[in-house]
């Protein structure tokens, strides 16, 4: 019960500095990705006040467990191969269309009236889809 109290209050946290950063508005969103015209540096604030926190995270927990049990997770693979290009290249088509990324489509749902469902929608089928064309892209190799 504690873990989840502190995964809703994380959550609740991260939402609202989506909203108070702006990155629940589309239109800065896309103004980041226009280096050519009119940019919007802001969102690399965003993240570097994500990437920083989360670095010296990661050197903290170094060596560590969990107070509340379980495992910390495991560092990713800094490796690069084709499902993390692909991948990447999908999410970044979705976010320059769109203007949102999973977190902030979820803290503006409301405020984004039905193209935020529409968005949401498109997301869970996007994520419901990439288990069986996994497995396809997996058992051609094979």
């Amino acid at each position: 019960m504690t873990r989840l109290l502190i995964a809703l209050v994380a959550g609740a946290l991260f939402g609202v500095g989506l909203v108070v950063s702006g990155m629940t508005d589309t239109a800065r969103v896309r103004g980041f990705l226009d280096v050519a015209g009119a940019w919007d540096p802001t969102l690399i604030f965003v993240m570097g006040g994500a990437i920083l926190p989360m670095a010296g995270a990661w050197a903290f927990a170094r060596g560590r467990r969990p107070r509340l049990g379980g495992d910390f997770p495991t560092r990713p693979d800094p490796g690069i191969d084709l499902r993390l290009a692909a991948g990447s290249v999908m999410f970044g088509i979705g976010w320059g269309l769109s203007g949102l990324c999973p977190g902030p489509a979820l803290a503006a749902m409301s405020a984004n009236g039905a193209g935020g469902v529409v968005f949401l929608a498109a997301m869970a089928f996007g994520m419901w889809a990439a288990v069986p064309v996994r497995r396809h892209a997996d058992s051609a190799k094979g």
